[in-house]
């Protein structure tokens, strides 16, 4: 993965983002990304693959799932300072 993409908002507009980390957590790959433009916010995406073997990233709509994410990466960055 690039360390910097760009996505589509809600509304169409296109939006940069770097690519901080990638990691496994259970069965499925994440992405943690920060906008270009306010580098305040992160976003974790779920890696998936569609039909045609595209990477494609997926919101994480449940909350569990999201508070494991969030706790590995979490984990990751407390590795990375000791």
């Amino acid at each position: 993965m690039d360390d910097r993409i760009v996505l589509l908002d809600e509304n169409g507009k296109e939006e940069e983002f770097e690519v901080a980390a990638t990691f496994g957590l259970d069965d499925f790959n994440y992405a943690v990304l920060f906008p270009i433009n306010n580098q305040n916010e992160a976003y974790i995406l779920r890696i998936e693959y569609d039909n045609n073997n595209e990477l494609i990233l997926v919101g994480i709509e449940d909350d569990g799932e999201l508070n494991d994410a969030i706790l590995a990466y979490e984990s990751i960055l407390k590795e990375n300072i000791e």
